[in-house]
């Protein structure tokens, strides 16, 4: 699974723990975290701070599988593009889950979710949103209110949330984005473009009995997040996309 290149320029699996209370702003626990983490992944090199607050912990930009740590006010996220295999960026999310509640005074209590993002980005030129609408929802009742042929798309960005029958503490949500946000920074690929992305992400509502209890919740994340991947979003999103694209 964790060999998408024939399917999308870029892919990336993101773990976000969302938190009730603020995060200590203090420069000593947040630098012994980061301190700590750097032990376990030596390539997480270089410190930054960012205009919106974050404070990350990164490897080189360079790379070509790139990984990152990052605190917010009120969450915890780190993420790996173009893991070698899924079981990479999978130990780092546990190492992170095991390792930071201890240094940032986290309860369980404090948990609002944990979540993990499945990303997938794409080089689309020309009409992004047309592209969308072709590939995903063409032959639809919806896809057919618009007339490709002489009208001009200018929004399309599907976005679904659903609760898994089998778990319903599991919450899905399926994001396709042709554009950045309203003020949001870019984050251009190798090529300069702004990607189009395909996001599922698979989230678990808190709070948690113990904090040991997160890194058995991540496995059951990342148990359902493959599955619906492989049965799900390949199939029925990716490669009509990827399909699409090529004959743009």
């Amino acid at each position: 699974m964790s060999d998408f290149s024939a399917l999308c320029r870029d892919f990336c699996i993101n773990q976000k723990l969302a938190l009730k209370m603020d995060l200590p702003a203090a420069r000593e626990p947040v630098l012994d975290l980061f301190g700590r983490l750097r032990k376990e992944m030596p390539r997480l090199s270089n410190l930054h701070r960012y205009p919106d607050g974050e404070v990350a912990l990164e490897s080189g930009e360079d790379d070509q599988d790139f990984l990152w740590i990052g605190m917010r006010q009120t969450s915890l996220k780190s993420g790996w593009v173009n893991p070698k295999t899924l079981e990479d960026a999978y130990r780092m999310h546990r190492t992170v889950l095991e390792v930071a509640p201890y240094f940032l005074s986290i309860s369980p209590l404090d948990v609002d979710h944990l979540e993990l993002v499945y990303a997938f980005d794409f080089e689309c030129e020309g009409n992004r949103d047309e592209v969308v609408l072709d590939a995903l929802l063409g032959g639809s009742a919806l896809g057919e209110f618009a007339e490709i042929a002489t009208d001009n798309v200018l929004d399309a960005q599907p976005f679904l949330a659903i609760a898994l029958s089998d778990a319903p503490d599991m919450h899905v949500y399926l994001e396709v984005k042709t554009r950045l946000p309203r003020g949001g920074e870019p984050s251009a690929g190798r090529d300069g473009l702004e990607p189009l992305s395909v996001m599922l992400t698979v989230r678990r509502t808190g709070p948690v009995k113990s904090l040991d209890d997160l890194p058995t919740i991540l496995a059951a994340l990342a148990g359902h997040g493959e599955r619906l991947v492989e049965q799900r979003l390949i199939p029925r999103i990716l490669m009509p996309l990827s399909e699409r694209i090529g004959r743009h």
